[in-house]
């Protein structure tokens, strides 16, 4: 396989094998396998593959590099006039997956 786009955390990537993503945190120790099911698009030797939603007998294989957060980001909050004025920060955790492979012959059903 070529390239995929993948769904994960509410969000869609391209991937080839050998590329490094950063999702929404997923449950799996350093160094872990991960499997990516909702494949919504493949390419392989010039053909592409469209699902609708999701095209079967695909899956994504990744290893996870590292578990962590990304950069902080500041939140104000503020009320003219009235002397309110808040600040808050959050840090959103971050699953860190090197693509290892594309595989045909994933099972999931649409």
């Amino acid at each position: 396989m070529d390239y995929a786009i993948i769904r994960t955390g509410g969000k869609q990537y391209r991937v080839s094998p050998g590329d490094v993503i950063h999702v929404e945190k997923m449950d799996g120790e350093v160094g872990a396998e991960i499997a990516f099911t909702e494949i919504l698009l493949a390419q392989a030797e010039g053909g592409i593959q469209i699902g609708s939603p999701l095209v079967n007998g695909i899956q994504v294989i990744g290893r996870v590099l590292d578990q962590g957060k990304r950069k902080k980001i500041l939140v104000y909050k503020k009320k003219r006039r009235k002397n309110y004025r808040r600040r808050y920060g959050h840090r959103q955790p971050v699953t860190t997956v090197q693509v290892t492979a594309i595989q045909a012959g994933g099972t999931h059903g649409a």
